[in-house]
């Protein structure tokens, strides 16, 4: 993305970039950030802090996180960069831990002991007593890596586990990530603030899954917003109607894919991720762009696929 910001989608308003939506009892803007990508600097640790600094200057309040990203890498820049006094939303997961030499930066760690365990490496790193918010990285549904042996587990065994941290006050609240529609129903009785599925203008699958969350009062965060990199994944910002709405615009198809998100549904909460402060800004300044409906009409001819990482080819 470039590094001006376009005409149309000039000065997200930096109290609310997207305006508010609703996760854990509290407001948030609609357009947070994901530490997934933070790790790309841990050979400059300042250049970590400094974005995540610029994050909260631009009103950014929810940050997304997880111990495995970079091996505790962007919690740690989080415990440096983020004051009390900044009132951000720091949401983590577990489920998985570092993998640093397999084709993707990850294992499962899908048992029970496992997930306790995952739980209280956040903390530690984090530097906190309690986590608002922990999703539970499910491996039922892709993309990404499968349960296999031990690491099949019951999601109510799971839920058992992340019900008794809630209860001794160690996270907050519980989300669901990588979940399937049936998985995501028999979670509803322990009391899901938000789902985490891959989910974009390129993948629509999960659409009756996003309507039951907004009926139960769920959050809708996705993750690849904007389809992936990774082989064999989809990208929104390679679409023709997408390319051709941005330029229409004056925007960048990035920007397009990320505002059709927060106009699908009220309770869609975004967390883009990026390592440059570029990006950053043009992030959070699709936060104010408007798609009328001659543009939203054009967009849903898009076709919605499902794509599966290439993990062979993730790993070259």
């Amino acid at each position: 993305m470039p590094s001006s910001v376009p005409s149309s989608a000039s000065s997200a308003s930096s109290s609310a970039p997207g305006g508010t939506g609703r996760l854990v009892g509290r407001d948030v803007a609609r357009v947070g950030f994901g530490a997934m990508q933070l790790p790309r600097l841990a050979p400059d640790r300042e250049a970590a802090v400094a974005l995540l600094r610029r994050a909260v200057d631009l009103g950014v309040n929810h940050v997304d996180t997880a111990e495995f990203y970079g091996n505790g890498f962007s919690n740690e820049v989080i415990r440096a960069a983020l004051r009390p006094e900044d009132d951000v939303l720091v949401v983590s997961k577990v489920g998985a831990t570092p993998d640093s030499d397999g084709p993707l930066p990850l294992r499962l760690a899908q048992r029970p002991e496992e997930l306790r365990a995952g739980v209280e490496d956040n903390l530690k790193s984090l530097g906190v007593d309690r986590i608002p918010l922990v999703n539970l990285r499910r491996a039922e549904v892709g993309p990404g890596l499968r349960a296999e042996g031990d690491q099949v587990v019951d999601i109510d065994d799971q839920l058992a586990v992340m019900t008794a941290l809630r209860d001794e006050g160690k996270i907050g609240a519980i989300g669901l990530s990588n979940v399937g529609l049936d998985e995501l129903r028999r979670g509803l009785p322990a009391g899901i603030a938000c789902v985490q599925n891959a989910y974009s203008l390129v993948a629509r699958g999960d659409e009756e899954m996003l309507r039951l969350c907004l009926d139960e009062d769920i959050a809708w965060v996705p993750y690849f917003p904007l389809g992936s990199a990774f082989p064999g994944m989809p990208k929104v910002t390679d679409e023709p109607a997408v390319v051709a709405a941005a330029d229409a615009l004056g925007a960048t198809p990035a920007q397009v894919g990320l505002a059709w998100l927060l106009h699908h549904a009220p309770h869609v909460l975004l967390i883009p991720g990026t390592a440059n402060p570029d990006h950053l800004a043009a992030n959070v300044a699709a936060g104010a762009l408007t798609l009328d409906a001659a543009t939203l009409e054009q967009l849903a001819t898009v076709t919605t696929r499902s794509g599966e990482i290439d993990i062979e080819a993730a790993g070259e």
